[in-house]
Formats: structure tokens, sequence, C-alpha cells
């Protein structure tokens, strides 16, 4: 994003730059056929769920002026204008937790004052959704969206960590409520005796850790030993919303023999009641508001301007990071004042406004990530398996694959043309050289010698269908289910914080302060592993006491920042604190943390190193003290969208047709990368059980033998230079 804060440019960008990609918004996701459904039910859950659960919330902290009715119908009318002509179509929009916490002070406020009371709480609050949207249209005409560029990837992880961490609060506190009376409920109820909560509690606990669990391990389905491709892929795109529906069924085993309210399901009004139309008609109560009132309203709107502006941007910058690769330009200052303007809708009609929401946004893109590589992936084994049917050369091959690469890539108008030729380029030139150094490049193909699904996975670079159907289509689903209210209110409400812990668990791979905190508690004798997998540039070139000290202070932060929740009214104003971050991480850290140090612990981008053999790894300072690990664990070899896909090596080793040939030394091929860190002590040529390169390791002979890829079974050659 261009940094600009004359008045409207920002604004003018990013129409120029959205405008002439919009037709391409729709035909692309047009185009995916019924596969877009497996990322837009993913997401239909992930901002259904916690809507209606805010919702909930809502209804008790406003004494039923407020309910899941209200929730979802402004998630759905704000998701589906922001789909349509909204800037950047993977941001997900929907009711936070932050905005339940400001109304429910409004609520308090209104409630005590004579002037407002009840009838007028929804009133006062259109007028403060009024100095809102004229603060956030203020915000987008200036362009204060800029300053999202200084954002670095310290504040954004701190942010995303934090949510992560709310979501999986909420999901305790509902856990132990299970075990307690509600508030709203008549505690001489047979089901609310002793007993009964105790047996009400317990289920819960099986309904939410039987979803938490069996979630988790539908989203890897795509790596799992049995069953047949599409059965795999099926359950991984689709096993979520499937385990809720799983565990509602088996909420229902025990209800002939227990009291009717166990266990405990979803509450709201049913949308045709009487109460859930009252809000509609707020516009005319809002000349009945005292002036003072209407005046006073600008300061509980400065909160909620300053929250949205920054809840908003960060939610789009986390679904757009450097490491999902995206093709088209993104669209902070419109979609600002875009949000201006629907949270000046939604107060006239008495709702709560939406805004870009996290870990649902980066979410999306992930799910759309997966969604590229599917289709890129059939198509590419298609068309490799047709090249062997002609006994194509690997050269062949490569080009015909290349060439079919390319038709798929939409074209774009702005992009520069050397852009567009990247993808598989790289990627084809250091394979192929790699893979055929020892062998012939224009032999036939031996398919038995050639794993073609193995080897495109590993070609193919990370990739997001950029979209607007998605989000088009999960927004109606989300309206879908105000019809649907009284088939939602049969799920259980454990099962929804079990789903609650799933996404807080969801959102963590990826997040490079999570894998710190992690590597803090890895033990020294362990830590080799880390370099031997992908892993960040800092692992190598910053002092492993450096790593500590940095992760340890941005741990602190984070409790601070999750402490301030706690407060009932400062609370909603922690994003300050993150904001806090970037003259903190500019003037401040710079003055405890060398340079270079730094620039790798908060890089702008996620680079990533290739793996280190183990010999190097535990010379290394990094694994000092590491020991061999006897029998290595098998890695996962089958895609999955859990972790590395996200990011990408910028520098590995480029093979071109300039390099020396290693073919008369096979110990070259052990690790093109052993000169990249200065720490990395002497080398020995002992290869490791899980060493990066392409070769098998065979632990008896110590020999090294190098991939069957491009090797024909009919040239000598390739023979005589194994025996060697």
């Amino acid at each position: 994003m261009e940094e600009t804060f004359l008045p409207f440019e920002g604004i003018k960008n990013d129409l120029r730059g959205r405008l002439m990609c919009y037709k391409q918004d729709w035909t692309g996701g047009i185009r995916a056929g019924l596969r877009i459904l497996a990322p837009t039910t993913y997401i239909f859950f992930a901002s259904a769920i916690p809507v209606i659960s805010f919702g909930e919330q809502l209804e008790r902290n406003t004494d039923g002026v407020l309910t899941a009715v209200q929730t979802l119908v402004s998630t759905s009318i704000c998701g589906i204008i922001h789909s349509i002509i909204g800037g950047q179509p993977l941001l997900i929009l929907g009711v936070a937790e932050p905005t339940v916490i400001m109304y429910t002070f409004m609520f308090n406020f209104a409630k005590e004052r004579p002037e407002l009371g009840r009838d007028l709480f929804l009133a006062w609050t259109g007028w403060v959704c009024v100095w809102t949207a004229l603060l956030l249209f203020l915000f987008a005409i200036l362009g204060a969206c800029s300053i999202i560029n200084r954002f670095t990837r310290i504040a954004g992880e701190l942010f995303g960590l934090l949510i992560a961490m709310l979501f999986m609060q909420q999901a305790i506190k509902g856990l132990v409520d299970e075990f307690r009376i509600p508030g709203r409920e008549n505690p001489k109820a047979v089901e609310f005796t002793t007993p009964w909560r105790f047996a009400n509690g317990m289920f819960a606990l099986v309904l939410s850790f039987g979803l938490l669990l069996t979630a988790l391990r539908s989203r890897k389905a795509r790596s799992w030993r049995y069953g047949s491709g599409w059965i795999r892929s099926l359950i991984a795109d689709y096993g979520v919303p499937l385990m809720v529906l799983v565990w509602t069924g088996v909420s229902y085993i025990p209800s002939g023999n227990v009291p009717h309210g166990i266990p405990r399901r979803l509450f709201s009004p049913n949308p045709w009641s009487p109460g859930a139309y009252e809000n509609w008609t707020v516009i005319k109560d809002m000349v009945h508001v005292p002036i003072v009132y209407i005046i006073g309203a600008f300061i509980p709107a400065t909160m909620i301007a300053v929250l949205y502006y920054f809840d908003h941007s960060v939610a789009s910058q986390l679904s757009q990071q450097k490491e999902f690769n995206l093709r088209k330009p993104s669209s902070y200052h419109y979609d600002l004042l875009l949000l201006g303007f629907l949270t000046l809708m939604c107060g006239l009609i008495g709702i709560p406004p939406s805004n870009g929401v996290i870990p649902q946004s980066p979410m999306h893109t992930k799910s759309l990530a997966t969604l590229k590589h599917q289709l890129l992936r059939n198509r590419l084994v298609i068309t490799a398996r047709k090249s062997i049917s002609k006994n194509a050369s690997l050269g062949q091959l490569y080009g015909n694959m290349q060439e079919v690469y390319h038709q798929m890539q939409t074209p774009l108008i702005y992009q520069d043309p050397s852009a567009r030729a990247q993808g598989l380029k790289e990627l084809k030139e250091s394979t192929i050289q790699a893979a055929t150094s020892m062998g012939n490049m224009n032999a036939p193909i031996d398919e038995s010698l050639f794993d073609i699904e193995k080897e495109i996975d590993d070609l193919l670079p990370v990739e997001v269908k950029e979209q607007r159907l998605s989000n088009l289509l999960q927004s109606v689903m989300v309206g879908g289910c105000v019809a649907a209210m009284p088939i939602l209110k049969k799920i259980p409400t454990s099962v929804l914080w079990g789903y609650f812990a799933f996404m807080a668990i969801e959102s963590l791979p990826g997040n490079q302060f999570w894998e710190r905190i992690l590597l803090l508690f890895t033990a020294p004798s362990r830590r080799y592993k880390v370099l031997e997998d992908y892993h960040a540039t800092f692992v190598e070139t910053v002092p492993f006491k450096t790593i500590a000290t940095f992760t340890i202070f941005q741990t602190i932060y984070l409790l601070i920042c999750f402490g301030l929740t706690w407060v009932p009214i400062a609370g909603v104003m922690f994003p300050l604190m993150i904001m806090l971050l970037v003259p903190l991480r500019q003037y401040f850290l710079p003055k405890f943390f060398k340079g270079a140090h730094l620039q790798d612990l908060d890089a702008a981008e996620y680079e990533e190193q290739t793996a280190l053999p183990y010999n190097l790894a535990t010379q290394s300072e990094f694994g000092a003290g590491a020991s061999h690990a006897g029998e290595g664990e098998i890695l996962d070899e089958v895609i999955t969208r859990s972790r590395g896909e996200f990011r990408h090596t910028s520098c590995s080793p480029r093979i071109t047709s300039s390099t020396p040939t290693p073919g008369n030394d096979p110990k070259s091929h052990l690790s093109p990368r052993l000169s990249f860190s200065s720490r990395a002590g002497e080398l020995t040529t002992e290869q490791s059980p899980r060493s990066g390169a392409r070769g098998h390791y065979s632990p008896k002979a110590r020999e090294v033998k190098l991939s069957n890829l491009g090797r024909s079974p009919l040239n000598p050659d390739s023979k005589q230079q194994d025996n060697k």
C-alpha cells in the first residue's frame, strides 16, 4: 500500500486498483464451481457460531433489547454489502466481542439515566453510530490507514494471539458456567439441582472436547493413510461443520433419561416474535433523545471509531499477509470509508455494527489457498499423466506443466509482466537441475520412479483464489440462520464452546510469536529439530538468548493487554496498547537489541531458510548440546493447510544453466545451503537422517542415494555414477 496522507488520495488509489480486477473477482469464484462451497461452508461456521454466542451475551446484558437475531442480521447485511462493493473481498465482517462490550457499557449508562432509560437506549446508540461514522469518514479521507504500514509483525501477531486468547477464555468461561445456574432460569427447577448440574457440566466437557479433537483431526484428513483420496478431501473440506452436526446428534442420545434442560442449548427468540422487530423503527425515536446526550454520544463514538479503525485495518492486513502471495491490490482506505457507511446504516436501524474480524479473516484466506492449491494440483496432475503416456521426457513434462499453469492464471491488467512470469518457473528450474544432475534430462520418464503427485506438491507455490463469491455466499448463509433459528436452537452450548476453542487453536499455526514461545519450552537437546524443518531466518542468525529476551518482552506486553480486557470499560481500549507498539518498535527496542537481530525477529516478511543437516544443527550455537535422537519422527509428507504452506523460501538455492554440474561430487547434494550461517561451526560430511536434501539416507553404509527423478532405467550412465 502506498503511504499517502493527501485527502481522498488513498481512497482514489484503492478504487482504481480494485475496479481493474472487479470482473475477475466474480468470474474467478464462478469458475471454481462447486469447490467454492468448501471454503464457504468452513468460514460460514467460523462466522455464524461466534455471532450467535455474542448475540446471547448481548441479550443477557441488555435485558433482551438486542438478541442473536440482531447480531446475525448485522453480520449478514454488512457482509453482503462488503462482498459486492467492498474493496478487499477476503475480509470477513461480523459483530465482534469489543462491540458487545461497548453496547453493554452504553446500555448500563442509558438504563441509569431517566432521560434515556431502556426505551431510548437504541435511539441513543443510533447517535453514537452517527458520530462514529463521521469519524471513520474523516480517518478514511485523510489517509489514516497509511499508518498500517508502520505495523510490523510484532504488533500484528501479538494482536492475533490476543484474539486467540479471548476466544479460548470465552470457551473456558462457557464450560465453567455449564456447572452453574443461568441467571434467567428458575433455580428450583429439577435440572438445576446439584446432581443434575454436575451431570450437565460433565456432559458439556465430553461434547466440547469431542468437537475440539475431532475438528482438529478432520482438518488434517488429507494426510491420513486411510480411505481414498476423495473421502479424505471431503472430510478435510467439510469435516468441521460435519463434527458440529455429529456432536449435536450425540447430545440427544440420553434425552429420554435426563431432565429437559440437559444439556443446555442455544437460547434466542424466534425471528417472527414481536420483540424481534422493535429495533427496526428506532430512527423515529432518535429525535426524542435530549440534545445533551446527542452531543455526549461523541465520547463513546470516539472509542468505537478508534476500535473499528484498528480492528478493521489489522484484520484486513492479516488476511493479506506476504506469505499468501496475493496478486491483487489492497483497499484499506476505501474499506474504512465503506465501514463508516455500514456503521451509520446499522445505527439507524437499531442493530449493532459489524467490522472486520479476527481470526475469521485470515482463516478465510487460508481456506481459499487450499482451494487454489487443489484446482492447480488436479489440473497439473492430469497434464503430467498425459505427458507420461506420450513417453515425454522430463523437460517436455515440465514445459507442458508450465504452459497449463500459466493458462490457469488470470492475467491482471495492472500487474507488471515480469511478475506474471513467476510462480512455477523458479521451482521448475531448480528442481529439474538438481534432480537430473545425475541422470538424463531428455530420457523418457519411468512412472514407477516418478511420483507425480509428490513432485507437483513440491512445485506448487502458495496462491490464493481471490474472489468475492465465497464471502457473498457465507454472508447469505448467515442471514439464513435468522430463519433457521428454531433449528439452531437445538445445538448445545457446550458444542459452541468447543468450536470457540477450535478457532483459537486453528489461528495459531504460522504465528511467529507463538512459535517462539514454543521454542522457549523446547529442550536444548531437541532444538536441532527446529533447524532441520523449515524455519524463520532468526533461528540461525540471532542468538538464543536474544530470541528469549525478545519473546519474554512480547509475552509480558501480551499479558498486560489481556489484563486490560478484564477492566469493565477501559478494556475496549486495548487496541491503543497495540498501536503503542509502533513507537516502541521504532524508538525503544533498538536501544536494547541489535539492529540486525531486531530486523530478523521483527521482519516485515516471514522469510524462511531451508532445512539444516542434522550434524550442522547439533554443532551450531543454537543446537549446542543436542544428541542423536536415534529414530527420528516421520514427517507428514501430504500437503495439508495447517502450517508451512503459507511461507516461502526466499533464499533457497538457485541452480541455473551456468551452475557447474555437481554430478561428479555426490556430496554436493547433501546440503546446498552449507554456507548460510556464520555461526554454523565446522561441517562434516555425515548426512542427517532427516536432511533437507532430496536424497535418501542409509544409516549403515553412510551413503546417499540421489533421487530417481528424471533417471531412465535404460541410461547406463546414471547407474555408473551411482556406484561411484
